[in-house]
């Protein structure tokens, strides 16, 4: 912008306090439209891509948020739950919260590309879904509003793509306790698949 730092610093306060720039993390900002302004920044979705890029971090939108996007909006999630390979700190953007959570083998798991308002954004698949909702419960809410969800969106999964993702998490009991649920939902044709699946792994019992 040919201005010094310190020029450029009291711009952008002087933005922020008229709710025109957004700042979820130091040195990126969003550009907020008037529309936004009451609420002090555009959804998520408009700027997940590029906020990873700048924290040069692989992700995925995951768990509720991705839940919802694939139709599963029983209620909208209070925060935008997103997938990486690192431990992030939360990050606010006017009335958003982005939370982060943490995957060791974030490739293994299987994704989509969604259009935003401002390109795309990386998501999870509902089998992906499925299984992280699982992985971080504490995310999820409880196995009650777990249930819920997957009630919804077991109309958007496929069996046999539920045992690939199973197989390359490769997360036993997880894909356990999914195939419980579905059962308990009236959705146990989805998980017979993944039934002999777990049958063959042959596990054992744990009091």
């Amino acid at each position: 912008l040919g201005i010094s730092d310190e020029a450029l610093k009291k711009a952008v306060q002087r933005l922020v306090a008229k709710r025109r720039l957004a700042v979820p993390r130091r040195g990126f900002f969003i550009i907020v439209p008037i529309e936004y302004r009451e609420a002090g920044a555009p959804p998520p979705a408009w700027f997940i891509d590029d906020l990873m890029k700048f924290c040069e971090q692989p992700y995925y939108v995951g768990l509720l948020s991705a839940a919802a996007l694939h139709g599963a909006a029983h209620h909208q999630p209070q925060e935008f739950q997103v997938v990486t390979d690192k431990q992030l700190r939360p990050a606010v953007a006017g009335r958003a919260r982005l939370r982060f959570f943490r995957k060791r083998h974030i490739e293994r798991a299987p994704t989509m590309d969604m259009k935003t308002e401002t390109g795309a954004m990386r998501v999870s698949t509902p089998e992906a879904t499925a299984l992280d909702l699982l992985r971080y419960l504490e995310g999820a809410g409880h196995l009650g509003n777990v249930a819920t969800v997957l009630a919804e969106l077991a109309e958007k999964m496929e069996s046999q793509r539920l045992v690939e993702v199973a197989k390359v998490e490769g997360e036993l009991s997880n894909a356990q306790r999914l195939g419980h649920i579905l059962d308990q939902v009236g959705a146990g044709e989805l998980g017979a698949a993944l039934a002999a699946w777990v049958a063959e792994q042959r596990p054992r019992f744990v009091p």
